[in-house]
């Protein structure tokens, strides 16, 4: 059959456990599997005699099979392969006496034992690559790689397949370099490894025999060069010529050989490199061809008159904007007069004033004429924000009424259909909505802006509904806000489609939190801290007590973690390798645990608690807020839920359980939820990470810092760009896998110039087919980071 890179792995496959163990990295085509890329490559393996061995050190010799029997092992209801194999001839080669070795290989297949017979027969020559170790005294390679050698002479009428043309050949192969994958107790990286090359030398022409056994065998092709040819042609090349060549990469197909097949680590790196270059380039034309197609559209544009109502809102204000505030909204109205829509993100710290901006914002858009829509990730925030709104703009003396209309899933029906109308009307005026704003009940026709607060919160095809929703043919005015910390390289690789503005100053009036890390062995300091959180509600404020988990995993699936959208994942650090560590950590603490030891401290007696989670329903979330923030329940206990937007400034105490296991974004984000009254506030962080663990450096970069920009880099640093930018919540998974956000950033640079060239010459990419098709289906697989980001 003809294979492609888009031939589904299940066509080619026999072996289906391991299709299946594919399919959970997400590896479901040849095209996934070539980039799923290794994450270290090993040192060359070294050829040794077998009296040359060193126990548990990798090693790789030549030899030809003595003998070899299948052993039933009734007790086990399997097989053990037994071979033994004679190395003198590669021995004395290299002047060492020659031995014999046992082989030994174990299945629960009959298939596979016939077909490792049927290769090992006696007089085979073999190519062994393993570590050795030692059983009953004596030297054996458990499960070795094995290359079967064309034999010298070869035999006539010998119709079986050999894996390399000559014993210094397999050598080669065996004693190269070796890619490491990020594996599973399902599939290990040696055999992500086989699959992949396999795949490879299909791809370039050669066989791949898929007999339905544990292992996947390749028959070697005399011909490289030929081989090479086909591969370049099954994987043609994207990058532009004069770009590979002004930067010394490789061709695509050989840059895959590279990383999977490296012939040494130089060429594992050289691959890596042009693989990199590559996602950087198609990511920067993407980002600059979405940005185009964005400005080319009609917007409503929204001029501001002579006392405008955008002007005497601001002057009614009781407090004074910051300078970063009044930069902002003027980068703005500028944005809006346009007749092409504004594509703005606003980034800004916890409490810098992003909600005013935005404000003012929807007031230049009212003023002209318009509706402007505000988005918000919660039932809970959006009445918030419409009741603050619905303050703000009352003070507003001698103008109409301004309408405010609040729109929320958990409306009861004459309500929402009684907003679902105002919005319809076309009437200038605010909205302020949940999710349901994407619904297709949902029409505001006389629509000029959409603010989408938490950008990160909504998918790739709610974002998109808001654009298609004027009647009219026009796209609103965008922009979007994150108190999300993004360094600006990040910022200008993800969001480079948007012009971004960033809030760094805080209002007056707002006390630095002092954050503590506490050990949670350290029962005296945690009693102390309960001692001041009693004191604090003492005197009329309030206290978070922040957990992972609702309730123990072992009471359902819904109780692993919480089912609001911001959750977080369990130790977003962990990963594949070190997955075995991991599992022996202690339990995440639950909400429903800690609400229950804490109410029966001395410290809280007296003392009513509230809890709060993903699962509850909506106006269960509006009561418990309400009582919390009235002082009827001062202590909330709750997850995650509270990390965007709640805003009670009465709050000045919040301590977060298993705080080693969240990111350093998220802490931040938590962090800020206290000391917004003005009142002297802190964050206590719990802990139960080991002294000198990197869990426990990041706790002290979060102690040291209230600096969002560098927090941000720090959680770059530790963790990667995708957590930290919220993949696992875009609707998709980021193309983007060798790409590094900081230590890119020059290259990144390099790739947006030669991408701003390459579209002034061929705005429309005609000239270079294969990069137009990756840059299209980068948007497609990105759309969070291109559209609406």
């Amino acid at each position: 059959m003809s294979i492609s890179l888009d031939t589904p792995l299940a066509a080619l496959l026999a072996n289906k456990r391991r299709v299946s163990a594919l399919k959970s990295f997400g590896i479901v085509s040849v095209g996934d599997a070539l980039t799923y890329y290794p994450f270290r490559v090993t040192d060359p393996v070294p050829a040794r005699a077998v009296r040359e061995a060193r126990i548990g050190e990798a090693m790789a010799f030549a030899a030809v099979v003595r003998s070899a029997r299948v052993v039933p092992m009734n007790a086990r209801h399997g097989y053990r392969f037994e071979v033994v194999a004679d190395d003198s001839a590669f021995a004395a080669s290299r002047g060492a006496p020659g031995s014999v070795v046992r082989l030994v290989f174990f299945s629960r297949r009959k298939s596979y034992v016939d077909w490792m017979a049927m290769r090992l027969v006696a007089g085979a020559s073999v190519v062994v690559s393993g570590a050795p170790g030692e059983y009953m005294g004596q030297l054996q390679f458990t499960h070795p790689d094995i290359l079967t050698v064309v034999p010298t002479p070869a035999q006539p009428n010998d119709a079986r397949s050999y894996d390399a043309a000559s014993m210094d050949e397999g050598l080669a192969r065996v004693c190269r370099p070796r890619p490491v994958y990020h594996a599973s107790s399902r599939l290990s990286s040696e055999h992500i490894h086989e699959t992949i090359v396999s795949l490879l030398w299909a791809l370039g022409g050669r066989d791949m025999v898929a007999p339905g056994t544990d292992e996947i065998a390749v028959q070697h092709a005399d011909d490289e060069e030929r081989f090479a040819g086909t591969l370049a042609e099954a994987i043609p090349d994207i990058l532009p010529e004069v770009t590979r060549a002004d930067r010394g990469l490789l061709h695509r197909a050989e840059a895959f050989r590279a990383v999977h097949e490296p012939e040494s680590v130089k060429a594992f790196h050289q691959g890596i490199a042009t693989l990199r270059y590559e996602e950087a380039l198609v990511c920067q034309t993407a980002l600059l061809r979405t940005r185009r197609d964005v400005k080319a559209a009609t917007a409503h544009p929204c001029t501001l008159a002579t006392d405008s109502l955008r002007d005497r809102f601001i002057a009614s204000l009781p407090f004074q904007l910051t300078n970063g505030q009044r930069e902002v909204i003027d980068d703005i109205a500028v944005d809006m007069a346009q007749d092409c829509p504004m594509q703005r993100l606003l980034q800004g710290e916890v409490g810098s004033g992003k909600t005013v901006v935005a404000l003012v914002a929807m007031l230049q858009a009212v003023g002209a004429g318009y509706q402007a829509v505000f988005v918000a990730p919660t039932q809970v925030l959006a009445e918030q924000h419409a009741e603050t709104i619905r303050s703000m703009v009352e003070a507003l003396e001698g103008d109409h009424i301004i309408p405010i209309t609040l729109l929320t899933g958990g409306m009861k029906l004459a309500a929402r259909r009684k907003a679902l109308a105002e919005a319809a009307s076309g009437e200038p005026g605010i909205i302020v909505a949940t999710h349901a704003a994407f619904s297709k009940t949902f029409q505001a026709t006389n629509l000029a802006l959409v603010v989408i607060d938490e950008q990160h919160r909504f998918g790739v095809e709610q974002r998109e509904s808001l654009h298609a929703m004027p009647t009219d043919g026009t796209t609103p005015h965008l922009l979007v806000m994150t108190a999300t910390p993004i360094p600006r390289t990040a910022a200008m690789t993800w969001f480079g489609n948007l012009d971004i503005s960033w809030l760094t100053e805080l209002p007056g009036g707002r006390k630095p939190i002092r954050t503590v890390v506490v050990n949670e062995a350290d029962g005296g300091t945690m009693a102390h801290m309960f001692s001041h959180i009693r004191a604090r509600i003492d005197a009329g404020e309030r206290a978070y007590i922040v957990c992972a988990r609702i309730d123990d995993p072992a009471d359902g699936d819904e109780g692993k973690q919480d089912a609001a959208p911001a959750d977080m994942e369990l130790d977003p650090y962990a990963t594949s390798e070190d997955a075995s560590t991991s599992e022996t950590r202690p339990p995440l603490h639950t909400v429903a645990e800690i609400a229950n030891r804490l109410q029966k401290l001395p410290q809280f007696q007296s003392i009513r608690f509230a809890t709060l989670t993903g699962r509850d329903k909506d106006d269960v979330k509006t009561r418990v807020m309400a009582d919390f923030a009235s002082g009827t329940t001062p202590v909330l206990v709750a997850t995650t839920v509270i990390e965007v937007g709640v805003d009670v400034k009465q709050a000045s105490c919040i301590v977060i359980f298993d705080a080693d296991r969240y990111g350093l974004s998220q802490l931040h984000q938590l962090r800020g939820r206290v000391g917004r009254g003005g009142t002297n506030s802190w964050a206590f962080l719990i802990s139960r990470a080991e002294a000198g663990s990197p869990a426990e450096a990041r706790l002290e970069v979060i102690h040291d810092s209230l600096d969002g920009a560098e927090i941000a880099q720090a959680d770059l640093q530790f963790r990667g760009a995708g957590d930290v930018l919220g993949d696992a919540q875009s609707g998709g998974k980021s193309s983007l896998k060798l790409l590094r956000v900081i230590k890119d950033a020059d290259l990144i640079a390099d790739a947006r110039a030669r991408a701003e060239r390459l579209l002034a010459a061929d705005p429309e990419l005609a000239g270079e087919v294969q990069l137009a098709g990756a840059v299209l289906d980068f948007t497609r697989g990105n759309e969070a980071f291109l559209t609406s980001s």
